[in-house]
C-alpha cells in the first residue's frame, strides 16, 4: 500500500498558517517517496485524485458529484476550482511580462529601489570606486482587490462532466486575469510616458520605427513589444514581416528577434517595448482565495474567488515607448 492511501483529509488543511493545501499535502505525502515508481509524474494532488478515482479529463472524465462521493474526497474540490481558475489566469499574457512575483504580508507594500547611475569604467590606483546603492523605496504600494462571484448550485453543477465545468471556471480566471493585466499595462504604460519616447504621426508609422525603438534600449534588451490587436495588425503586414513569415505560428518576432505579443488592454496609439527580465513586479499578499468550506459543504449557490495585487516598475530604463498621433 501507497502512503497516499492513508493521509487523512481535512478541511482545515485549507486553513493552515503560511500554508497552501498543497503544501499540506506534500507534507504529508512527499512526492520524493514516488521517485522512479509509476507515480513519479503526478503531484500529491494528483495522486489523492487516483486514490479516489476521480478523472477531470478524458474520455472516462467523472461528473463533479464524483467529489463528493466521500467526505474526505469533498475535501479535494475546492483545489480542482482553484487549480482550473489559476490555469485560465496562466494563459494570460501577465506571466510573460511579469519579471518578479513577491508576496507580501498586508494590504500595503513598500520596495526597494536600485540608484545605478554612475558610469562604470577601469578604477585608477587610489581612486574611489563609484556607488550603486540598493535602498527602500520612497512610495509605498496599496495592493487592490480583484474577484468574481461565480454564481452556480449544486444541484446544476453535480451532473456537469468535470472538465466541461473545469472549462469555464478556467475562462473565469483568463478574463480575471485579463483584467489585472490592465492595471500591470497601465503601470508600465505611465513609466514609458515618463521616460523619452518615440512620437510619430499614425499614417507615417513603419518597420522603421519599430527598429528605433529597439535602438532605444542602451542598457536593456526589448525582448517583448506589446500593441493592440488593431496594431498588431499594422505591423503583421509590413514587408519586413512578411518576408520573415513562416508556418510556425506559436510565437510572432520581429526581424531582430523581439517578441510580440497581443495586448487587447493597450489602446492603438501606444505600442510598448519591454525587457520583461527588469521592467515590471507582481506583488501579491495571497494566492487566489476561496470560500473553501462552503464548497466542501456543497453549498455552491455562490463560488467566491478573489486576489489581492498590485505591479510597480522595476526599472524605468526596461520600458520605452511610441506614441502614435493624429
Amino acid at each position: 500500500m501507497y502512503q497516499y492511501e492513508t493521509v487523512k483529509l481535512e478541511k482545515g488543511m485549507y486553513h493552515l498558517t503560511n500554508k497552501n493545501f498543497l503544501q499540506a499535502l506534500e507534507e504529508a505525502d512527499p512526492s520524493n517517496l514516488y521517485l522512479n515508481s509509476p507515480l513519479s509524474h503526478l503531484d500529491a494532488y494528483e495522486r489523492q485524485l487516483k486514490r479516489f478515482d476521480i478523472h477531470v479529463s478524458g474520455a472516462n472524465c467523472d461528473k463533479v458529484e464524483k467529489f463528493f462521493t466521500t467526505t474526505e474526497s469533498a475535501v479535494l474540490f475546492p483545489e480542482f476550482v482553484r487549480r482550473s481558475v489559476m490555469q485560465g489566469m496562466e494563459e494570460s499574457i501577465l506571466p510573460q511580462i511579469t519579471a518578479a512575483v513577491s508576496r507580501c504580508d498586508s494590504n500595503r507594500y513598500q520596495g526597494c529601489e536600485l540608484a545605478d547611475n554612475a558610469v562604470y569604467s577601469v578604477i585608477n590606483a587610489g581612486t574611489a570606486m563609484a556607488v550603486s546603492s540598493i535602498v527602500e523605496s520612497n512610495s509605498v504600494i496599496t495592493l487592490e482587490k480583484y474577484g468574481r462571484d461565480i454564481q452556480a448550485s449544486y444541484e446544476a453543477v453535480r451532473q456537469q462532466r468535470l472538465d466541461v465545468f473545469g472549462l469555464m471556471l478556467r475562462r473565469v480566471g483568463r478574463r480575471l486575469a485579463d483584467k489585472i493585466t490592465s492595471k500591470a499595462v497601465e503601470v508600465l504604460k505611465t513609466s514609458a510616458n515618463n521616460a523619452s519616447k518615440i512620437t510619430v504621426v499614425s499614417d507615417a508609422f513603419s518597420y522603421a520605427n519599430l527598429a528605433a525603438l529597439y535602438g532605444k534600449f542602451t542598457n536593456f534588451n526589448m525582448k517583448t513589444v506589446l500593441a493592440s490587436p488593431a496594431t498588431m495588425a499594422r505591423i503583421l503586414v509590413m514587408q519586413e514581416m512578411i518576408e520573415i513569415s513562416s508556418k510556425d505560428v506559436t510565437e510572432i518576432r520581429l526581424p531582430f528577434g523581439t517578441k510580440l505579443i497581443n495586448c487587447p488592454q493597450l489602446d492603438n496609439e501606444t505600442i510598448l517595448g519591454i525587457d520583461t527580465d527588469f521592467a515590471l513586479e507582481q506583488i501579491q499578499s495571497s494566492e487566489i482565495v476561496l470560500e473553501t468550506d462552503k464548497l466542501i459543504g456543497r453549498q455552491l449557490d455562490s463560488i467566491t474567488i478573489s486576489v489581492n495585487i498590485a505591479f510597480r516598475t522595476l526599472m524605468t530604463d526596461a520600458v520605452k515607448m511610441i506614441a502614435l498621433t493624429t
